[in-house]
Parts: C-alpha cells; structure tokens; sequence
C-alpha cells in the first residue's frame, strides 16, 4: 500500500510550512502512514510544478495534499498551492483516496485585503482542517499520545525533502490561545478551542528524531505565544521552570544544533507576568542561537482599533515588551549578531481603521527607532477575512477594505525611514551572517538568507551555489549586501568595490597586492575579515 503527500505549503498564525521549512504537518502525517503500514512518498508542489508531476499520482492507495496560507506573505523558497492546482492532482488521481488538509480545506486566499473564498468543487473523499485530529483519531488514540508517536515515526519523512539538509524544522510546542477571549481576525481558535502546551520530554524526543535524521535547524514555531508555554490555563499561572526544561533539555540532547530559533510572544502577556517573562526571555537568550525573534501580533498601535478588535493590552503593554527584550536579548554573539529582538507584526484594513491609524502605527516605529530601540523586522500585512472568524460575520453587514493608497503611502514611508536605518543597527557593517543558503540569482548578484526565523535576504555580487559565511557591507529596505569572507584574491571584483573605502581603482591595487593607498580604518576591516591576506 502507498501514499503521496504533496506539500502545498501552510502558513497560519502559530505555523509556517513555505521551504526552506518543513511543517509538523507534514511529519505528523507522513508518520500516521507510517505507522499504518504504508509506503509514503514526499513531494513538495514546486517539485511537482517542476517536473510536470501532474498525472503522477494515480499509482497511490492515497493522495494527501496539505496546505493553506490564512496569514499570506511573499515567498522566496516556494509558492503555496491553489485550489485549482489541487483539483488538477485530484482529477488526475480518481483511483486514489483523496484527502485535502489544512486550512485549505476550509477556504482559500491568495494575498492580504481579500475574503478569503470557501473551498468548493474539490474532487476529494475527504477534507481535514483540523489535522491533530485526524491524526488523533487514525491512531485511535488521545491527541498527546497520538502526536508523540506520529511525530517521532515521521521525522524520516524529512530527508525525502529536495533542499534537504538544509531544511528548517517547525516543531510543535503548544496549541491554541492562552487568552480566554480572541482578536476578532485570528484563525487559531477555529480549531484549538483552548490553550495546550505539549510535554517538554515529547517535543525533545521528536527534535531529537529529527536531529538523528540530520536536521540540525530547528524553530521551536508552532506556538501562539512561547512564554506561555507550560502555564496553567484555568489558574492563568505563567511556568518560567518549563521553558527552561525544554531548551535545556534540547540543547542537551542535540549539542551540534547551528538554529534554535522560536517565533510567536503576546507583548501584553510579557508585561503583565513580569518579572517571570523577563526571566523566560532570559532562557531563550541563553540557549538560543543569534538572529532569533520574538514575533509581536502588535497588529496596530492605534487604541481604538485594538479595543474594536479584541486585541490584547495596551500599546504601554507593547513598550514595555520591547523595551524588556532589547535589554536582554540585544547581546551579540561572535559575529555581531543581536541574540534575540522583537518583531513587530501590523494588519491593516481592521475594524475601527481610519486615515489617523496610519500615522499612529508609522510614528510610533519611528518612535522605538528614535529611543535606539531594536526591532529586527516588520510585518506589514493587509487583513484576510476568513470564513468563522468574528470578523467575518462582522463584514457581512460592513464593508471592510484595506485603503490602499494610503497603505502603499505608508509602507513606503516605514521602509524608507525605518526599516533602513533599523538594519543598520541590528546588522552592523562587519558583522557575519552564517551560512548563506543561495536562493536565487539576478544578473551578477546571489541571493541567499540563513536557516532561521524569518532569515535575512543577502544579496551578494558573485556566484555561489554551496552555503557560505558573509560580510555584511551594505544595507536595504529589507535585504543586505554581503561579501564572502574568503581570502581577498577570491574576491570578484564587485565583491571589492562594494566594501566601504574600496573604489574601482583600489580593487585593481587590491587584485595586484597593492594595499598602500588604503586608509587604516579598510586595512583594518580587511585585516579582520580575510585574515589570510
């Protein structure tokens, strides 16, 4: 008997899927199977795309497709799939079972400022959006017990993987909310009704399977809010103990781990359970790798919105949060890179949204740039209304729309007067990012980012095709300009000229070993960087 899993790549609040991740989705079903007797086959749907796999799959007992993107972005490492895609797989498949996964399963959006549109006309035995049931139910056994095992049995799937190893595992560490009410746009609570955390000896265990199959990135992502992991959510008790016994107990069983990243944090939670968060932000700092991000839902800084929309706290809640993990996370590592700093996520087209909530929103980042405050990135995002959310019934009798000029008006302000200047000061001329995976290439350039959590994108004016260690010379909008750190004479020429205090004719010097006309600041910088020279 076998089966086929197509990766179509999920997205959702508390989950991301898109290569180079690889999402507890996709392991837990894989390990069902597994577990069940079947043979299983990977594919991800850009290597379908790719190899005109569409007619490929009728040989299977089953078809599963798995996917779904509630909170879309712009991709680098693949492009999620469509519901016509997915009836193209099924058409083609009518011997095969068919099972569609994931929020896809529910409806479909593919960008920000839609509705998303229920899914209709799918040619399937079966849908399933709730997938931890499913896996529950297969395994006639209760959802922990049910996970430890699919997890572990599936980890094998990941070298199947086609950018294997260099792969990034989202693991599961919680479900749900710890909140007792929700913003009136999230899809978490559609299918994890209250707050769970997993115990910490399951998720090391899996971590562990994966490490042994040759992961050695992982983000612990698959959680609305990390610091709540491990509290007690009828007494509302936060549990800094817990955290410390997961990391820990990571690092322990996997000491040549190069990424422990996380993701999500509720700003308002932090500022309520002080001093424990703060010392909850101190274990992640501790055992983490450098790059890490605690991603803040913000969603909008303008009081009335959040009050409209159930969003939790105040916008002091979310100072303080800042201010907290700037203190302690903004240590850098080896190479200059801050150990961990906030993130702050902003949907636009809410409830209660007016001309003066793009103002509030854009000042008060100027405002944390101006206190020589950190954030490591930005999300701007134009709302999804998705079927069974309050939002949703709330725009069946108002019209809600994201207004764009002012949206593009504004975003190219934050981009312009804050994101540049807030790169500079998180990726300092100088500092290294490890392991540069290239991605993609535009002309003379290389573009490449890191394994991590929402990675930056390098582009570097030289061909590589193996993950390598970068300079950092130059800033973007949301990108860097890097240089190899490899001996001077394997520099291209352009890698030179882009180095501070390297013009044209200094890197013709340079190319010849002519170093006399350099001032002592770039013979420095040389010095330190290509110390083979």
């Amino acid at each position: 008997m076998r089966c086929a899993i197509i990766d179509g790549y999920v997205d959702e609040p508390a989950v991301l899927g898109v290569p180079p991740y690889i999402s507890t989705y996709i392991r837990y079903v894989a390990g069902a199977f597994w577990l069940k007797g079947y043979e299983v086959d990977y594919y991800t749907i850009d290597n379908v795309r790719a190899r005109d796999l569409w007619h490929a799959f009728s040989r299977y007992d089953y078809v599963v497709i798995i996917g779904g993107t509630t909170v879309p972005g712009k991709y680098i490492g693949g492009t999620p799939i469509t519901p016509e895609e997915v009836n193209r797989v099924f058409t083609n498949s009518n011997s095969s079972y068919r099972i569609l996964m994931g929020a896809i399963a529910r409806a479909f959006a593919s960008s920000g400022g839609k509705v998303a549109r229920e899914t209709s006309n799918i040619k399937a035995e079966e849908f399933v959006d709730d997938i931890g049931k499913w896996i529950s139910e297969t395994l006639s056994e209760n959802y922990t017990k049910a996970i430890r095992i699919a997890s572990q049995t599936g980890a094998a799937i990941v070298v199947q993987h086609p950018r294997f190893p260099n792969i990034i595992a989202e693991v599961e560490v919680s479900l749900g909310c710890e909140r007792r009410t929700y913003c009136t746009f999230c899809t978490e609570p559609l299918l994890h009704k209250r707050f769970f955390s997993r115990p910490v000896q399951d998720i090391v265990d899996e971590i562990t399977e994966l490490y042994k199959h040759g992961v050695r990135a992982f983000r612990l992502g698959r959680s609305a809010n990390i610091i709540a992991f491990g509290s007690d959510w009828n007494a509302g008790l936060i549990n800094p103990l817990a955290v410390e016994e997961l990391y820990s107990g990571i690092r322990k069983a996997c000491p040549e781990i190069r990424v422990l990243h996380t993701d999500n944090a509720n700003p308002a939670y932090i500022s309520r359970n002080l001093p424990h968060s703060a010392r909850i932000v101190e274990t992640i700092v501790k055992y983490n790798t450098a790059g890490d991000i605690l991603s803040f839902g913000v969603e909008s800084f303008d009081p009335i919105v959040r009050k409209k929309n159930n969003i939790d706290g105040e916008v002091e809640d979310i100072d303080i949060a800042v201010k907290i993990v700037n203190e302690i996370g903004g240590i850098r590592d080896k190479n200059g890179i801050p150990k961990l700093l906030p993130g702050i996520n902003l949907i636009f087209g809410l409830f209660g949204e007016t001309k003066k909530t793009y103002e509030i929103n854009y000042k008060k980042l100027l405002e944390y740039l101006e206190d020589g405050l950190l954030l490591r990135r930005i999300n701007l995002r134009q709302l999804i209304i998705f079927p069974g959310t309050p939002i949703y019934y709330l725009s069946k009798r108002k019209t809600l729309k994201v207004n764009k000029q002012l949206f593009e008006h504004y975003k190219y302000l934050i981009r312009n007067n804050v994101d540049t200047p807030m790169l500079k000061r998180v990726f300092p001329t100088g500092c290294v990012v490890e392991n540069v995976i290239p991605e993609f290439k535009e002309g003379k350039v290389t573009f490449g980012r890191p394994l991590g959590t929402y990675p930056i994108l390098i582009g570097v004016p030289a061909d590589f095709d193996t993950p390598s260690d970068i300079v950092v010379v130059g800033h973007g909008h949301r990108s860097l300009t890097g240089v190899r750190r490899v001996s001077l004479s394997e520099l291209t020429f352009e890698e030179l000229t882009s180095i501070p205090g390297i013009g044209s004719k200094n890197a013709d010097r340079i190319k010849a070993g002519d170093f006399s006309t350099l001032d002592v600041q770039t013979l420095e910088f040389l010095q330190k960087h290509f110390p083979n020279n």
